[in-house]
């Protein structure tokens, strides 16, 4: 088969947000996550130096701040955000429920492939 597939609703949640979908779909250089926040939600506080991974939040559904560095980032339907490995992020979700993709990677630029280069323009995914 070359390809798989899963409803984030049939993988159990983490956290009482957290659809990890990684592991069911056997991914294996990038991390995906579907975030459900109730009113009130909070992550945990954390960073991804460790793994070098960089993440992207996108916010598909209401209003959230996401807290990168202490520094509070208003997010609305349809934003974007990028964080590096080494800054602390948390989501904090307000008084409606909100759902986001999160996107992790190992960062581009430390690789050793053979041209020393990523394909950074067009469309490579």
């Amino acid at each position: 088969m070359s390809y798989r597939k899963v409803n984030y609703e049939d993988v159990d949640q983490v956290s009482s947000a957290m659809h990890f979908l990684s592991d069911p779909l056997e991914t294996e250089r990038v991390g995906v996550t579907v975030a459900r926040c109730d009113p009130g939600w909070m992550s945990q506080s954390h960073d991804h130096a460790d793994n070098d991974h960089e993440e992207v939040y996108v916010l598909i559904e209401g209003e959230a701040t996401v807290v990168v560095d202490e520094d509070p980032i208003e997010m609305e339907t349809g934003d974007a955000l990028w964080i590096p490995p080494e800054s602390t992020r948390q989501i904090q979700n307000g008084d409606e429920e909100s759902a986001f993709v999160l996107v992790s990677a190992p960062s581009i630029g430390d690789d050793d492939d053979e041209g020393g280069e990523w394909l950074l323009t067009g469309f490579a995914g």
